[in-house]
C-alpha cells in the first residue's frame, strides 16, 4: 500500500516537473502568454504589440503623439468613434446626435449605466468637465488646434457646453463648423473621469475595453482587460502587451519568433518576406499620412521665403522613395494626402531641380558653400519614416549638392517633440498622420496661426482667413474649393518641404483576428482575438 502511494506521488511529482518545464519553454505567465501558448489548449488570450517608442503620457488630452495614443485608445472611449478602418462616424459613449439647421449647435444622447476605472458615474456633468478642462489652458494643445483657441476667446469655436439632462449634452458654438463632429471623435478627445484629472497621466482613469496594470518605462505597458466595459462580451481579449522595440528589423525578429504577435514600423524591404511567411500577415494602413521637413519659418534663414523655395527644389523625393520605402509611397506636393477631399492636385509643387535651387539661394544673398544648419531626424522610426537617419543622410547630400551644409543631430522621441513644440529646431524631420479625415486636419492643423502642432511657425493671415471659411462652410464642394485655394497659397509660400505619402505595414502573426488597421494610426483592439 505504501509503495502503490509513494508510487502515485513520484508519478504526479513528474506530471508537475513536466508541465512547469512546458511552461518555462513557452513563455508561460511571465512572457505575458496564456492558452495554446502556454500548453493549456486554449486560445491565446493575450496580445504582444511591438511598436518603436514607449508612450509620452497616458493623457490623451495633453499629448500629440501616436505612440501615446496607440495605448489610450485602448483605456479610453470617446463620445463617437470612427468605424474600423475608416473616418465614418459610429455611436461610442454618446449614442445619437442631432445639429439644428445653422450648424451651430449640437445636442448629443450619452449612453447610460456606464461607469469610469475608477468607479466613478459616467454622465454629462462628466462631459462637460472633461471639455472645460480641455478648453482651459494651452497644456492641452490638440484643443487650440482643432478648435481654434481657449477659454472665453473669440478664437475658440465652442461658446459653452452644458448638461441639458442627466445623459445629454448640448455644444453650442460661435459659428458653424463643418468639421465639428469628426473632431470629437479624435483621440486626445476621450473622456476621462474628473475624480481622476490630476493623475491620468501616470494613472489613467477612462470607461474603455482595457485598464492599466503596469507601465515599466521605456520598455513596456501591460493593460487588463475592462471587466465591467459596457460593450457586451468584448474585450475579447484578457490582456494587451505594448512592448518598445526601438529597430525595425528587431522588432520582425521578434515576431518570426513568436515573442510578439503585432508589429508596425515594418521595413518596406522586408513586406515580401512576411507575405511569403505562411505563419505571418502583412496589413497595410492606408495613406491618410504625410512625411515632411518643417523650417522655422521666424527665424533665419528660413524666415526668407526665396530659401523655403530653394530648399523644396534641393530634396530628391523619389531618391527616398526608391531607397527607403520600396515604391510604397508617392512624392508630396501638397502637406494634405490625395486620399482627402479638397487635395489640389493642380498645384505645381517643387519638382528636384538642384540648378534652380542654387539661383533661389543667390536671389536670397547665399553664395554656394556659405550656409549651414543644423538638420534634427528622430532617433527612431515612424509609421511614415521607416528610417529616418538614412533619410536625413539623404537629405543632408542633397543639400550639399546646392552648396548647403547640413550638420544631422537627434534626441529621444519625447525631447524630440517638446523641442519641436518649442521651435528649438529650425529644420527637421516629421510627419503627420491624420486624426479624422478631413482637410482642416491636416492645413488648419500644421499650418494655421497659433496652432499647436504648426512647427513651422508659418503665419499668413490670407490662409488663416481661407481656412476659417472653410471650417465654418458646410457645402462640401464648396469646401473643397476653399482648400484648394489654400494649398496654392501654401505652396507660394513654401513654409515646409513635403516629402512623401507612405503607405505603412503592418505585420501579425497568422491567427490574429478582427485587426484592422486604422487610417488615423490609433486602432482599437476591442475586436481582437486568435483563431485556434
Amino acid at each position: 500500500m505504501k509503495r502503490n502511494l509513494l508510487s502515485l506521488l513520484m508519478a504526479m511529482v513528474a506530471v508537475l516537473l513536466i508541465a512547469a518545464c512546458s511552461s518555462e519553454e513557452s513563455g508561460g505567465e511571465g512572457d505575458g502568454r496564456d492558452g495554446s501558448e502556454s500548453g493549456g489548449g486554449d486560445t491565446q488570450d493575450t496580445l504582444v504589440f511591438a511598436r518603436g517608442a514607449d508612450a509620452t503620457s497616458l493623457d490623451p488630452a495633453t499629448e500629440t503623439d501616436g505612440e501615446t495614443f496607440y495605448v489610450t485608445q485602448q483605456i479610453y472611449d470617446t463620445l463617437i468613434r470612427y468605424e474600423d478602418g475608416s473616418t465614418e462616424l459610429e455611436p461610442s459613449l454618446a449614442t445619437e446626435w442631432e445639429a439644428n439647421e445653422e450648424g451651430d449647435e449640437f445636442t448629443l444622447q450619452l449612453r447610460e449605466g456606464v461607469t469610469f476605472h475608477d468607479g466613478a458615474e459616467f454622465n454629462a456633468e462628466a462631459v462637460v468637465a472633461n471639455v472645460e478642462r480641455w478648453m482651459s489652458s494651452e497644456d492641452y494643445v490638440y484643443y487650440g488646434s482643432m478648435f481654434g483657441g481657449y477659454e472665453d476667446s473669440e478664437d475658440n469655436i465652442i461658446e459653452s457646453v452644458e448638461a441639458t439632462g442627466d445623459y445629454e449634452v448640448t455644444f453650442s458654438l460661435r459659428d458653424s463648423s463643418a468639421p465639428f463632429l469628426k473632431n470629437l471623435a479624435m483621440s486626445p478627445f476621450a473622456i476621462a473621469s474628473p475624480d481622476s484629472f490630476d493623475t491620468l497621466g501616470e494613472e489613467p482613469a477612462g470607461t474603455g475595453p482595457f485598464t492599466l496594470s503596469d507601465w515599466s518605462r521605456n520598455d513596456s505597458i501591460t493593460l487588463e482587460k475592462n471587466e465591467e466595459y459596457w460593450e457586451d462580451g468584448k474585450p475579447y481579449l484578457n490582456r494587451v502587451i505594448f512592448q518598445v522595440i526601438p529597430d525595425n528589423s528587431s522588432r520582425l525578429t521578434a515576431l518570426q519568433n513568436g515573442e510578439v504577435d503585432l508589429i508596425d514600423g515594418v521595413n518596406p524591404s522586408d513586406q515580401d518576406q512576411i507575405e511569403g511567411d505562411e505563419n505571418l500577415e502583412a496589413f497595410m494602413r492606408p495613406p491618410l499620412n504625410v512625411a515632411y521637413m518643417p523650417m522655422n519659418n521666424e527665424e533665419e534663414p528660413f524666415d526668407e521665403p526665396l530659401v523655403r523655395r530653394a530648399f523644396n527644389h534641393a530634396i530628391d523625393k523619389q531618391a527616398l522613395i526608391d531607397g527607403f520605402y520600396e515604391g510604397n509611397a508617392e512624392p508630396a506636393k501638397n502637406m494634405l494626402p490625395p486620399t482627402i477631399a479638397g487635395y489640389n492636385d493642380e498645384v505645381e509643387g517643387y519638382e528636384y531641380d538642384p540648378e534652380a535651387a542654387i539661383d533661389l539661394l543667390e536671389e536670397a544673398g547665399y553664395e554656394e558653400g556659405e550656409l549651414t544648419i543644423d538638420l534634427w531626424t528622430m532617433d527612431n522610426p515612424r509609421p511614415y519614416m521607416p528610417a529616418p537617419q538614412k533619410i536625413a543622410e539623404s537629405i543632408q547630400s542633397d543639400l550639399d549638392e546646392i552648396g548647403v551644409t547640413a550638420e544631422i543631430k537627434t534626441m529621444d522621441w519625447s525631447s524630440y517633440l517638446e523641442a519641436a513644440q518649442n521651435g528649438e529646431m529650425p529644420a527637421f524631420l516629421i510627419g503627420w498622420i491624420g486624426d479624422n479625415g478631413d482637410a482642416d486636419n491636416f492645413l488648419y492643423t500644421l499650418l494655421g496661426t497659433g496652432s499647436g502642432n504648426n512647427y513651422s511657425n508659418y503665419s499668413n493671415e490670407e490662409v488663416d482667413a481661407v481656412l476659417r471659411e472653410a471650417q465654418a462652410e458646410t457645402d462640401e464642394e464648396v469646401r473643397e474649393e476653399l482648400y484648394m485655394e489654400a494649398q496654392e497659397l501654401l505652396n507660394e509660400d513654401a513654409p515646409t518641404v513635403p516629402l512623401v505619402h507612405y503607405e505603412s505595414i503592418l505585420a501579425g502573426v497568422g491567427t490574429l483576428d478582427g485587426h484592422t488597421p486604422a487610417p488615423t494610426g490609433s486602432e482599437s483592439f476591442t475586436d481582437v482575438q486568435f483563431t485556434e
